[in-house]
């Protein structure tokens, strides 16, 4: 039976054509060590690097008012941000309950180390949205120092309103820092209107690019300690990271294979002109439409108008878990299932229960036929 992949929200699969062409081109010709040595192959490697840091700056509109760091992944990306920054106990950091483990895992190591407070951005219950009016209340409050926001929820598929977000935590000089993993590729991200001071990106998501590349955009002006030290095959006798950007960021032996997949995924975006956004958002909205009919059903829905990609529910009479089992070994269906490495947002779905959710995630690739499928499968184990 033919795989239906719906979970793309954890990686998305199949990755471009181009993406795998360039990764094999590389692996095979230019895969040697850049910036560590004088020769012509390392020269190009180096080339390559460099052209496609200029690549994911143009795709954001970044060119003049950011860097890009790489890094081997989002996670790592947030570890450097979190562990960089200067904290301590006067700090008052909000989050919205919609972060990652990769933002609150390093956020409480930060905040056992240096006992500032952690503060969450409140919902409105009916809709499981961000109340903007609330937030700023409590900002007026609690002075924020440093906020983290993702932009959209890798549980519910909840676009967050980030722009609005940004602008009311700068009337308090907060440091805002954005995860776009699950947005960069699908969403236009234009760091000129975007007041963020640092926006999180993973490679293999809905850039569909390769694991193994990833990091973040950092804007002028603003600085972190270097928080992974390493070699940097510059100024070697010096014991201390190098102070130039990228360079005090970036140790170690570049990934060479993933940066060809990421600059050939970053192509595809600009050559093709494909409206990505449009094709999920008319898949989910035709799941989520198809999947509201069915009364054995619970779903998690965001606003019609900031949701896409992404549908959580659950079947009553099935813990989530065993929902994901059967739509594998019966339908050959693949969804994510649980609490998908987001412990803050599932107090508000109130899903323990059927301990988390099942999580079927679109992508580019994703086809009606394979929406078609998820839905005769859930209406089928329903009625068991």
């Amino acid at each position: 039976m033919k795989l239906t992949y719906l979970d793309n929200g954890a990686t998305t699969f199949p990755k471009p054509e181009k993406v795998y062409q360039a990764m094999d081109y590389v692996n095979r010709n230019l895969a040697v060590n850049a910036g560590r040595g004088s020769y012509d192959l390392a020269k190009k490697a180096t080339g390559l690097i460099d052209e496609t840091r200029t690549k994911m700056l143009s795709l954001v509109n970044g060119e003049q008012v950011a860097d890009v760091i790489f890094a081997p992944s989002a996670t790592i990306a947030l570890n450097m941000i979190i562990g960089g920054l200067d904290w301590s106990e006067n700090d008052i950091c909000f989050v919205s309950p919609f972060e990652h483990n990769a933002v609150m895992r390093p956020l409480k190591k930060a905040q056992d180390e240096n006992k500032f407070e952690i503060k969450q951005l409140p919902v409105i219950r009916e809709n499981m949205t961000i109340d903007l009016e609330k937030m700023e209340y409590l900002f007026s409050v609690n002075n924020p120092t440093k906020l983290f926001v993702t932009h959209i929820s890798n549980v519910t598929g909840y676009i967050l309103p980030v722009k609005q977000i940004v602008k009311i935590a700068k009337k308090y000089n907060c440091k805002v820092i954005i995860d776009a993993s699950q947005s960069l590729g699908l969403i236009d991200i234009d760091l000129v209107n975007m007041q963020a001071d640092f926006v999180v990106f993973a490679g293999h998501k809905n850039m569909y690019g390769p694991f193994g590349i990833g990091g973040f955009y950092m804007r002028k002006g603003e600085k972190i300690n270097p928080f992974i030290a390493g070699g940097t095959g510059s100024d070697s006798l010096n014991l201390n990271m190098p102070s130039s950007i990228p360079g005090m960021f970036e140790p170690s032996s570049p990934n060479i294979v993933a940066v060809a997949g990421l600059n050939a995924a970053a192509n595809v975006i600009k050559e093709e002109g494909i409206d990505y956004f449009k094709h999920e958002k008319g898949l989910t909205d035709y799941l989520t439409l198809e999947l509201s009919k069915n009364k054995n059903v619970v779903m998690y829905l965001p606003p019609k108008d900031a949701h896409v990609g992404i549908v959580a529910f659950n079947i009553k009479g099935y813990k989530a878990s065993d929902v994901g089992m059967i739509l594998d070994e019966d339908y050959s269906i693949a969804v994510r299932t649980g609490y998908h490495c987001a412990p803050l947002i599932h107090n508000h779905l109130e899903d323990k229960d059927y301990v988390g959710v099942v999580r079927a995630s679109l992508g580019r690739y994703t086809t009606k036929d394979d929406v078609d499928r998820l839905i005769m499968a859930v209406e089928e184990i329903g009625e068991e």
